[in-house]
C-alpha cells in the first residue's frame, strides 16, 4: 500500500489522533474513513443522475433534469415536516 504525509496543525493532529483513539484504529484509517464519507462532486453528480433514473423508471414518466431542477424539494420538505413533529412531541412530553 502506498501511504503519504499531510501536514495539519498540531492541534487538528492531536484532535485526529484522539477521534482514532476511541475508535480503536490508527489516524489514517480514520483519515481514510473521513475521506470515504464525503463523496467528490462527480461521484454526488453521478448519484444523482442514477437516483433521477430511478424516479423516472418508478412513475414510468420521462422528466428532464430540468424538470427535476424546478420541481420542489420534497426531501427538505420531508425534513420541515419531521422537525416540526418532534417540536410538537417535545413540547406535549415536557
Amino acid at each position: 500500500m502506498d501511504t503519504t504525509t499531510i501536514q495539519v496543525q498540531r492541534k487538528t493532529r492531536d484532535h485526529l489522533a484522539e477521534l482514532a483513539k476511541e475508535r480503536g484504529i490508527t489516524i489514517g484509517q480514520l483519515v481514510e474513513d473521513l475521506a470515504a464519507e464525503q463523496p467528490t462532486a462527480a461521484q454526488r453528480a453521478e448519484r444523482l443522475a442514477a437516483d433521477r433514473e430511478i424516479a423516472r423508471r418508478l412513475i414510468g414518466i420521462e422528466i428532464s433534469d430540468e424538470e427535476f431542477d424546478q420541481g420542489p424539494d420534497v426531501l427538505s420538505n420531508i425534513y420541515k415536516i419531521a422537525a416540526e413533529k418532534a417540536r410538537v412531541a417535545r413540547g406535549a412530553a415536557a
